[in-house]
């Protein structure tokens, strides 16, 4: 069969070998692979339709971040989660494809800004050798300048591209004003979003608009919903982060 496109969703029919944009999609026991240059889609044979997800097979994905992404994880077990949006994508991920073998890393901490990323990079991150690092940091930066914020967040992203050659996904940091202080915080958090959103381009990068889907979420319910002090998510923000997220990578 040949296509020019994926459809949305990367669904196809299962008819044998498949072509897709002169790539060769073909058997092999119940999964079937196509190489890129730039990662290794895996396809998942499901119910009469083939289901692609960016992430490879044994990939080991860390998540980098402040307290959204660290979530109260004891620090003292590296495998351990946390209670936020990484516990979900990883359980909600292993559920899915529990034949992929693929290992999840929490790394946030509490409180951090950029340049705290940068101090733990090489422990926290390079040494580790993930082949997927997700990234999440912004909220603690926003009274800091954004030339710093936009050139330590560059230089992390290159020195893990040329030491791991790692696929990235970034996250855009947000704020939901439950206060009037709050409201005056876009006035420096905007441009670090967009900074986030140049880095993706500049990277091509996987790319989660948290900013954007939430403000459409709270458009329905009001912020405290989704994160009672604005910043940090609650259960059902943590679920919008998972969810956003999963959709990225096509899980």
């Amino acid at each position: 069969m040949n296509m020019e496109t994926l459809t949305e969703g990367w669904l196809l029919p299962i008819h044998g070998d498949i072509f897709v944009n002169e790539v060769n999609f073909s058997w092999k026991d119940m999964y079937i692979k196509v190489e890129t240059s730039s990662f290794i889609a895996c396809i998942i044979v499901c119910g009469g339709v083939i289901i692609m997800t960016l992430i490879d097979d044994n990939a080991v994905v860390l998540f980098q971040g402040d307290s959204i992404t660290d979530a109260g994880r004891n620090r003292d077990n590296g495998a351990d989660l946390g209670s936020g949006y990484v516990n979900l994508i990883a359980s909600l991920f292993a559920n899915k494809h529990d034949e992929k073998g693929v290992s999840f890393l929490n790394r946030g901490v509490g409180g951090n800004r950029v340049v705290d990323l940068e101090e733990r990079w090489q422990a926290d991150c390079l040494d580790l050798k993930p082949t997927w690092v997700s990234i999440y940091i912004g909220i603690n930066d926003t009274p800091f300048r954004l030339e710093e914020y936009t050139s330590t967040y560059r230089k992390l992203m290159q020195q893990t591209k040329n030491q791991l050659n790692a696929n990235f996904i970034l996250i855009e940091p947000f704020v939901l004003p439950v206060n009037e202080q709050q409201k005056t915080w876009r006035k420096d958090l905007d441009p670090k979003i967009q900074a986030v959103r140049d880095l993706a381009n500049e990277f091509k990068t996987l790319y989660v608009p948290l900013d954007g889907l939430f403000a459409a979420a709270a458009t329905k319910t009001g912020p405290e919903y989704w994160a009672p002090d604005g910043v940090h998510p609650s259960a059902a923000g943590n679920a919008l982060i998972a969810n956003a997220w999963l959709q990225a990578v096509k899980a």
